[in-house]
């Protein structure tokens, strides 16, 4: 399988036992799914992977896209994550949630 040219995290809040548990993955259920299936709609070379906490929990649900190193917040809805995805597809970050 070849490598692909970015790779989505997802923050899931998983975090070291013990410490209580960030809002992402409460906020953002569901949206791996969606994230692959906007990625297969538009064609991206990309792939997703969900992640630990990312310590951006008051931005959640928190999204980075790398090797641009595009931070994204507030990825809770379907309208959030096409802006993200139909920025990657023209080459430039979704400036309404790009975390700065």
């Amino acid at each position: 399988m070849p490598i692909p040219n970015q790779i989505i995290f997802v923050c899931q809040s998983f975090r070291v036992k013990g410490d209580p548990k960030g809002i992402c993955h409460k906020q953002a259920n569901g949206s791996l799914q969606y994230i692959e299936e906007g990625i297969l709609e538009r064609g991206l070379d990309c792939q997703v992977a969900a992640t630990g906490c990312l310590k951006q929990c008051e931005a959640g649900p928190v999204m980075v896209v790398q090797p641009q190193n595009w931070w994204f917040k507030g990825v809770d809805s379907e309208e959030a994550i096409d802006a993200i995805l139909d920025g990657l597809e023209a080459g430039r970050p979704a400036e309404a949630y790009r975390l700065a």
